[in-house]
């Protein structure tokens, strides 16, 4: 199987179990807390509920995204991931008032009807075994292949560790008011938890929302620019690299430059000139596409003496 094709099974797979774990935990949460009457549970099955949307759009988002370039798409179609991941932050936010408007009502009216069991325990137990290791998985698969859907499914997940830590201590300050009667206030600890987990999905949601804006508006990684002119820079027989643009789309990252080269030379070296600045972009940069525009300098423009000692290149497609 070729390496493309490997990586793009490997990405389906995690973002497939996945979605297949969002699937259990949804319906776990959903029958305790609906069993229990846990605004916190509840709260956390409706997160679950939108993880699993949000799973099954980056399943779908990843193999449209996985398609070759065409005639159509000249730079592929990885913009699909960032819009799956606009997509993902609305639901979020939408959880997050549901969330909110239901424990500040609960919290106003006094109504705290909750049976905390052994089954609420369990439930949330459950949820962060299962949220480690899937978000470990996902991390992973980001990192080998460089995909931005999976790493905001991982610190989404991530963060659903946290969410749940924080309803489970909800649940144990209710249970403490049960056993003692002077900590009876201690059962709004599951509504103000609620709170809790709607303040962590805010900001996961901020952050993912504005890495979706960003890329899609196509603003520069940061940092790269920089990163991307040392490199060509440090070429030999580069005299200087101008005009990057850089953009973002899905996991790939599309550059073009300009650099300034001997003009005498031949069509033939300033070919693998190129060749050369691209192999030095790629050692800092090693998901970049590149492009390099060579331009021939002025008469007067200090030129570097050639890379002595190394062999020229065949030609390849793009110059």
């Amino acid at each position: 199987m070729p390496d493309r094709a490997k990586a793009e099974a490997e990405k389906r797979s995690a973002a497939l179990s996945s979605v297949l774990a969002a699937v259990a935990l949804t319906g776990f949460k959903v029958v305790v807390g609906f069993a229990t009457g846990s605004l916190g549970i509840l709260a956390e099955a409706a997160h679950s509920g939108l993880d699993l949307v949000a799973a099954l759009v980056t399943f779908l988002a990843i193999r449209a995204a996985g398609k070759p370039a065409d005639e159509e798409h000249p730079y592929g179609h990885g913009k699909i991931e960032n819009i799956s991941a606009l997509f993902e932050t609305g639901l979020l936010l939408l959880t997050c008032v549901w969330i909110s408007w239901e424990a500040i009502r609960r919290l106003m009216t006094g109504r705290l009807e909750i049976e905390v069991t052994i089954w609420s325990f369990a439930v949330m137990l459950f949820s962060i075994v299962v949220d480690v290791s899937r978000s470990r998985m996902l991390y992973r698969t980001a990192k080998a292949h460089n995909s931005q859907a999976l790493e905001a499914d991982a610190l989404h997940f991530h963060t659903d560790i946290w969410s749940s830590s924080v309803v489970l201590f909800g649940l144990g300050c209710v249970k403490v008011g049960e056993w003692l009667p002077d900590y009876r206030w201690l059962e709004r600890a599951d509504a103000i938890a609620a709170l809790g987990v709607a303040l962590i999905v805010v900001g996961v949601s901020w952050k993912l929302g504005m890495r979706t804006v960003y890329a899609l508006v196509d603003t520069a990684p940061s940092g790269m620019h920089d990163t991307i002119i040392q490199a060509a820079e440090s070429v030999p027989g580069v005299i200087n690299a101008h005009n990057l643009r850089v953009r973002h789309s899905g996991p790939n990252v599309f550059a073009d430059v300009h650099v300034l080269v001997d003009g005498a030379q031949s069509l033939q070296d300033a070919h693998d000139l190129t060749e050369r600045v691209e192999d030095a972009v790629r050692e800092v940069v090693p998901e970049v596409d590149l492009t390099v525009h060579p331009e021939p300098a002025q008469t007067h423009d200090p030129i570097p003496p050639p890379h002595a000692g190394e062999e020229s290149k065949a030609p390849r497609r793009r110059s």
